[in-house]
């Protein structure tokens, strides 16, 4: 490290050994002790951070958790800072939310988010980390992460002002999608969802909701269920040359849809959308910083705090992953508290 970066920065690691979660086998994790990562052999500056909230990516994060992520996207399904490799042991998330405790004295003392897993304390580049905006409090922030993928994937469907817009599944993505193109002119949002309990979630973010519609007029879909009916409900709701988004990711599992019937009479697309890239059409000017920058922006609204439907304390994540996991679980985002983050915005 140069001299000039170390006045640069003030270090206050405490003593002990980070612990985080991993998942150490199908259905099973454990809170392990996790020593820091060594800082690299270059002037970049690091900062530490001490964690007080995570989120847990419910959908993601249940297939890591499952050993269902399949061999051929073991690459593709890395975490920004993961540790280990498929199917396990590895340490997994990308949704942390602490405090800076030591680095550039610019940061110091700040609150960040950073797309890192569930860890009490860790080590990364200063330029990993994302100060929050003011107006958004570090328990809210655990949202950055599926706000970031909602962003992309409106990015990708290219909604327009006064477009029919049904929105098929009510996780937290899609909440936070409909929530968005409902604030766009003109538009005429439908948040589509079986679980009739989502009623006032979707009621206090102003979106419509229904369990069902047989509008077939739609000129944008947007599939997030995270389950085949799912899309085969979304098929249904396109109109003529309506184009259909595709945010779920199935991970080993095969999808039989009905591309028969109306399907081509009615000219429909349907496309992918993956916040693992950015949308084609911001590429060019728009960098993964940018984006999340963005995304932390749009967590202003205390409304949002509906979205976290659940929380529980860190040590306790290897019983909490086993819950969350089962199948019909209705939790929406569920929050980690750490210890130094009791009374914390």
């Amino acid at each position: 490290m140069s001299k000039a970066h170390a006045e640069q920065t003030t270090a206050l690691t405490p003593t002990h050994t980070p612990e985080a979660f991993w998942v150490t086998g199908a259905a099973a994790g454990e809170i392990r002790a996790t020593p820091l990562a060594s800082e690299p052999d270059t002037d970049s500056e690091m900062v530490e951070v001490e964690t007080h909230y995570s989120g847990v990516s419910r959908g993601t994060e249940s297939l890591v958790f499952l050993n269902k992520v399949p061999e051929s996207e073991y690459h593709r399904m890395r975490a920004p800072f993961q540790a280990g490799e498929f199917p396990y042991p590895v340490r997994h998330g990308y949704a942390n939310a602490g405090k800076v405790i030591a680095g550039p004295v610019s940061l110091l003392g700040k609150m960040v988010f950073c797309l890192y897993s569930h860890q009490t304390r860790y080590r990364v580049p200063a330029d990993a980390v994302l100060p929050l905006p003011d107006d958004v409090p570090a328990h809210r922030a655990v949202l950055a992460a599926n706000m970031e993928t909602a962003v992309n994937g409106l990015w990708d469907a290219s909604p327009r002002v006064g477009d029919r817009i049904a929105v098929v599944g009510c996780g937290v993505v899609g909440t936070l999608m409909a929530y968005l193109a409902n604030k766009i002119p003109g538009t005429r949002v439908t948040a589509i969802d079986i679980n009739a309990e989502r009623l006032p979630l979707l009621d206090s973010l102003g979106v419509r909701f229904a369990t069902r519609t047989d509008l077939q007029d739609h000129d944008l879909v947007i599939h997030a269920s995270g389950h085949p009916d799912g899309l085969v409900t979304a098929l249904k709701l396109a109109g003529q040359e309506g184009r259909i988004i595709e945010m779920s990711w199935f991970g080993d599992q095969n999808v039989t849809l009905p591309l028969g019937r109306a399907f081509h009479a009615r000219r429909l697309t349907l496309r992918s959308s993956q916040v693992g890239s950015i949308s084609p059409a911001q590429a060019p000017r728009w960098h993964y910083r940018d984006r999340l920058s963005l995304a932390l922006s749009l967590l202003s609204d205390p409304a949002l705090d509906a979205l976290i439907s659940g929380e529980s304390q860190f040590e306790e994540l290897p019983q909490t992953m086993a819950v969350l996991s089962q199948a019909g679980s209705s939790e929406l985002c569920h929050r980690i508290i750490y210890p130094p983050a009791t009374a914390v915005n």
